[in-house]
């Protein structure tokens, strides 16, 4: 793909591959296409965002050529945030998909603590609906769980390896409970549920 890119053409890696991935990437290009100018712009959000254009991508790279890629980012997403120099945009992705990760842990360990209790999903729904505590899109994986739809909006595989990604980036610091919560996932994917919505981890813990 690179070899057959047109001379200044922009180059923009949106996928989620961690620090040491756009690190490759960029050295790549400077070796075989100094040419080609890279951008690093991962997103934040899942399939409906996606289908519905309302996407938030960390952009990063050099600023001359964010008039040429606005049109494109405008399309894809509701929100671009220029996160700073190349590289910058992966390492917002995974500090944003580490947040998202204790997220969808909290709903999941929550719920599967409330169906210990004798409680079911829509009671615990209705107590925490419109509180502090919740946020919209926990919300709505909420309302899945209580539907019994695990359905993949963001495959469990892929949160798992977006976490060993945040953890694989800040060797040397105590995230101990990151860790934990990895273990936890990769027992599910273990399982056979990688394929399915990381929510599906409550149907984990409660067996």
């Amino acid at each position: 793909m690179l070899a057959a890119l047109a001379p200044g053409a922009i180059w923009v890696q949106m996928s989620t591959i961690g620090t040491p991935g756009i690190e490759e990437v960029a050295t790549l290009v400077s070796v075989e296409r100094p040419d080609v100018v890279l951008l690093d712009a991962p997103v934040s959000g899942s399939k409906d965002p996606a289908e519905q254009g309302t996407l938030t991508i960390f952009a990063s790279g050099p600023t001359e050529v964010r008039t040429r890629v606005t049109p494109l980012f405008d399309a894809l997403g509701q929100r671009t945030i220029w996160a700073g120099p190349l590289g910058t945009g992966s390492r917002l992705k995974l500090v944003n998909n580490t947040w998202l990760a204790f997220t969808a842990e909290a709903v999941a360990t929550s719920i599967a603590l409330a169906h210990h209790l004798g409680l079911d999903t829509e009671t615990v729904v209705n107590a925490l609906e419109g509180g502090p505590l919740v946020s919209p899109w926990q919300v709505g994986k909420l309302q899945r769980i209580a539907n019994g739809d695990f359905s993949s909006q963001f495959a469990l595989s892929l949160a798992l390896k977006d976490a060993r990604l945040a953890l694989a980036a800040a060797p040397d610091t105590r995230l101990a409970t990151l860790a934990c919560l990895a273990d936890e996932w990769q027992r599910a994917v273990d399982a056979g549920l990688g394929n399915q919505d990381l929510t599906v981890v409550t149907r984990m813990l409660e067996e």
